[in-house]
């Protein structure tokens, strides 16, 4: 197919009888409900306010374990999914968190030093590389800060890029980090195994009854596969990047953003 990708529309002129059968909300953490790693008010809100609503929420992101762990224990979710797909925190209803993992012992131990030498090498060979602050948390990936709290431009980051993916290694790139990571999970595969965790139930077959909302470009798996995707405003700082937009937009950013998408499933639900 030949052409620019279909560009969103507001969320604000999606009918609600679309939304109705929605059951569920997936979603990314960083700058879809935070703003410098801290969750904003209004997602909070809105994420109490879909569990009142009998609606889970799970949220996917590239972020580690280690910083993962505290926000899965306090946010109101069903599960959080860490490290792009490759680690879950599932919260229990007693208190406290089970963490699970994608890969088995013996892969993440084979995997260990080999994400150690790709992280030398594109300290090595690309200037400006940083290492991300929370690093010490992550348990099966690599990642390098370009937007948290040092930038590098879009030469670097294409370069951290291709390093990665010559070691073999998958690579993305989210608002804040390059992460990469050795295996073939993300955050689609990430979705589709916490509803199979969780509920017993297969995403492919109820794709259109769970809504994803984004704002990088490492959520294009999912806003290409799920039908009722949203991207919060701040997703138009990669429009020259994206290749799958999402089917709407919202028209504040980050967890404004998100609490519009609330407040229409909210709207759509029936009474």
């Amino acid at each position: 197919m030949s052409g620019a990708p279909s560009r969103p529309r507001p969320l604000a002129q999606c009918p609600p009888g679309d939304l109705r059968d929605v059951i569920g909300v997936m979603t990314d953490i960083d700058d879809t409900l935070t703003r410098a790693g801290t969750i904003e008010p209004q997602a909070l809100q809105a994420l109490h306010d879909l569990q009142a609503g009998g609606v889970p929420v799970i949220a996917i992101t590239g972020r580690p374990h280690g910083w993962s762990l505290p926000h899965a224990a306090a946010w109101p979710l069903a599960a959080l999914v860490a490290e792009n797909g490759a680690v879950a925190l599932i919260p229990h209803a007693q208190g406290g968190v089970r963490t699970e993992f994608a890969q088995d012992e013996a892969t993440r131990a084979r995997n260990a030093q080999r994400l150690q030498a790709v992280a030398a090498q594109v300290l090595c060979e690309v200037p400006g590389a940083v290492l991300a602050t929370d690093s010490a948390g992550r348990l099966t990936d690599i990642a390098v800060d370009h937007s948290e709290f040092h930038h590098l431009d879009a030469a670097a980051i294409a370069r951290v890029v291709a390093l990665m993916q010559a070691a073999g290694m998958t690579a993305t790139v989210s608002s804040i980090h390059v992460n990469g990571w050795f295996g073939t999970h993300d955050k689609y595969s990430g979705a589709q195994w916490m509803l199979q965790r969780l509920f017993g139930r297969s995403l492919e077959d109820e794709l259109g009854c769970w809504v994803y909302v984004g704002d990088s470009t490492n959520d294009q798996p999912l806003f290409e596969r799920f039908p009722h995707s949203v991207g919060v405003a701040n997703l138009r700082r990669f429009a020259d990047q994206l290749q799958h937009w999402p089917t709407w937009i919202t028209q504040g950013e980050r967890g404004a953003g998100f609490a519009e998408v609330a407040a229409a499933l909210r709207a759509a639900r029936p009474r």
